[in-house]
């Protein structure tokens, strides 16, 4: 692929999750969690998006996410288990982005808030419609997800390259 191709990032924050004695990044889905992850993924299936990689936190609520998301595509991209999206500041996401071959047209990033929502924010230099006043309002709850475009190289993201395509939470 050239350096000019159109590529799309989808960021999806971890279903919802249960609050245990344990550590945080051991921590199990909720309930509400199991239920929205697959309607998570059935968003992402309705996106009609073939995703060539997903990268993936190394949280339990992040791959438990993944696990059941992921039943509902046609096409199971390869994944890649991610310690640093755990925790990661937006320096350090926009720093793994850089890191993707160009290979990937369409990558899908399972992880965190504050991280995604901050991501998706300083990414989307403009938006289609008003999902980037509809993101702001809602903020980015558990399972929600958003679908930024950019054309040109991975190693090119920074502040502002993309447009917010589209924006869905499970629950309005």
């Amino acid at each position: 692929m050239s350096a000019d191709t159109p590529r799309r990032i989808v960021l999806l924050r971890h279903a919802k999750a249960e609050w245990s004695d344990g550590t945080d990044h051991d921590r199990p889905l909720a309930e509400r969690g199991r239920h929205d992850a697959p309607a998570a993924g059935q968003k992402l299936a309705q996106t009609g998006i073939t995703f060539d990689l997903a990268l993936c936190s190394s949280a339990a609520r992040t791959r438990e996410t993944w696990k059941l998301a992921v039943q509902e595509l046609a096409h199971r991209p390869k994944t890649s288990y991610e310690d640093r999206l755990y925790e990661a500041s937006l320096g350090e996401l926009i720093a793994l982005l850089n890191e993707t071959s160009d290979d990937v047209a369409n990558l899908l990033v399972i992880g965190h808030n504050p991280g995604m929502h901050a991501l998706a924010d300083a990414l989307s230099r403009s938006a289609q419609g008003d999902v980037l006043a509809r993101m702001n309002r809602r903020g980015f709850p558990t399972s929600a997800l958003a679908v930024v475009s950019f054309t040109g190289s991975w190693k090119t993201v920074e502040h502002g390259v993309g447009t917010l395509l589209d924006f869905w939470t499970p629950h309005g």
